[in-house]
């Protein structure tokens, strides 16, 4: 989505109207040419759009009260969206706009429809972003209750290039100026020094910050079968927010492994990166292991972006999945008997933010009596959903191991929910957990390895956390897919 185009016009009850701002984005309209090949109608000269835009909005210098183009019983204008009919037959759809006394905010956005179509506005992504902008500018110029016109207009219109620099870069809206408040312009660059890069929309201003977070994910598939192997892998991400001075500030960040750890692989980095050892690349999961694999530290100089962004992913071969259990299911005298063990590997950190066991039941009537016996934490029953949810809090007890036993009939008359994989005894137990200050590879960023090449110092945040995701153990006497996902 983005902006071909936007004006702003000032006026004095139509008369002495003008265009006191404007601005075109060339690879939006160039989008807009390719998306509509050969019904593609450019945008007029500003001196070409003024009437049409007045004329559309009836508060022209014209003395006719009727004009046949815009009052006709033919044409349905749908507002705040104009057609604005040009020379010939060609028209300009959808033109937004915001009207407050004497001035007017318009826009043209980019429609990806074709031009004999109009589909509801509100079905429009680009109209909901023209018009948020619109109302954004609005107030960014008039202020709360402000009038259009003065030396306050005059010195907002004169920031709003470097406001429009930084809220919507090549067209494309992200943001809105601060309410009411003028947009600080850009740092002056002085001469001799680096220019900003085209994809850096602005510059920082204000406390130095960097956080820099390591989130690892866990994926098991546990079969309890010693005809299928149990599957597990673990990948992490490095995600970073820096708020550092400067056109290109230079910032360096070392990932660090303990003694023992497993060597990352499969390492892709930002663009931003650069420049990086080779050897920290060419490590991949699909090779053997061996001993001349680089274990780190890894270091990642860069120049960051102003946006929050991911500085690399990898993935690790850790020996044992965090967490191990064992699920069976029977059915008996019409009911089902099923019981669970779950044991929380010696390595991991005993200190869950959250820990739960989805056990769901699919294909049946609704549950009708269930009773469930655990060594530890608590357990919901929900009939509605036939489900059993095994909340283990925030630790496992003294020895890492919880079990749980039920007798569950399903009298109920309405039928439960259905999921044609997990038919007759496939059944499975699902994990949900998040645990904080801890990495199973055992990656970790030391906040004093974080340098950063900028004038001021800044205050560095470092974190980071475990999370699973397709977290199953399945049934041991029962069928079961070999892998849902590839690990």
């Amino acid at each position: 989505m983005g902006l071909r185009v936007l004006w702003i016009i000032s006026h004095e009850g139509g008369e002495n109207a003008s265009i006191r701002f404007s601005r075109r984005f060339p690879t939006v309209e160039h989008r807009a040419r390719s998306l509509s090949g050969s019904s593609y109608v450019a945008v007029p000269e500003d001196s070409l759009i003024l009437q049409p835009l007045l004329t559309e909005l009836g508060i022209s210098s014209s003395n006719k009260s009727y004009v046949a183009q815009r009052d006709d019983c033919i044409y349905r204008p749908r507002s705040p969206a104009l057609e604005l009919r040009l020379d010939g037959e060609k028209t300009l759809w959808p033109v937004l706009n915001i009207s407050q006394g004497s001035l007017i905010l318009a826009c043209l956005p980019l429609v990806d429809v074709p031009s004999e179509t109009r589909p509801p506005l509100s079905s429009l992504l680009s109209v909901s972003q023209g018009l948020t902008l619109l109302a954004g500018l609005q107030t960014f110029l008039l202020g709360s209750g402000g009038k259009p016109y003065g030396d306050g207009l005059i010195s907002r219109l004169e920031m709003l290039p470097s406001a429009l620099l930084q809220v919507c870069p090549l067209g494309t809206p992200l943001d809105v100026p601060l309410v009411g408040v003028p947009t600080t312009p850009a740092v002056p660059i002085p001469a001799g020094t680096q220019k900003q890069p085209a994809w850096k929309t602005g510059l920082h201003r204000g406390r130095a910050m960097v956080n820099v977070a390591v989130t690892e994910t866990v994926r098991s598939m546990q079969y309890g079968n010693q005809s299928r192997q149990d599957l597990w892998d673990v990948y992490g991400t490095v995600t970073c927010k820096c708020e550092v001075e400067g056109v290109l500030p230079n910032v360096t960040v070392t990932l660090s492994l303990p003694p023992n750890g497993s060597p990352l692989q499969d390492i892709l980095v930002h663009p931003c990166v650069t420049s990086l050892d080779s050897s920290i690349l060419t490590s991949s999961s699909v090779d053997n292991l061996d001993g001349s694999a680089f274990s780190g530290p890894y270091k990642f100089p860069f120049s960051p972006p102003l946006e929050p962004f991911r500085l690399c992913s990898y993935t690790s071969q850790v020996p044992v999945p965090p967490i191990l259990g064992l699920y069976q299911l029977k059915e008996e005298d019409n009911q089902l008997r099923l019981t669970a063990s779950l044991k929380l590997h010696e390595t991991v950190k005993n200190n869950f933010e959250y820990c739960e066991a989805h056990l769901p039941l699919f294909n049946r009537n609704q549950m009708g009596g269930a009773d469930v016996k655990v060594s530890f934490g608590q357990v919901d029953v929900s009939k509605e959903k036939n489900l059993l949810v095994w909340a283990l809090g925030q630790k496992f007890p003294k020895s890492r191991e919880v079990s749980l036993e039920a007798k569950i009939n399903f009298s109920g008359q309405s039928p439960g929910p259905c999921d044609p994989l997990c038919t007759g005894l496939t059944a499975y137990i699902k994990l949900h957990f998040k645990v904080p200050d801890m990495t199973l590879s055992g990656c970790s960023v030391d906040q004093h390895s974080v340098q950063v090449y900028s004038s001021s110092k800044p205050r560095i945040a470092t974190s980071r956390e475990l999370l699973c995701k397709e977290y199953y153990i399945w049934n041991s006497t029962g069928a079961a897919p070999v892998s849902f996902y590839h690990l």
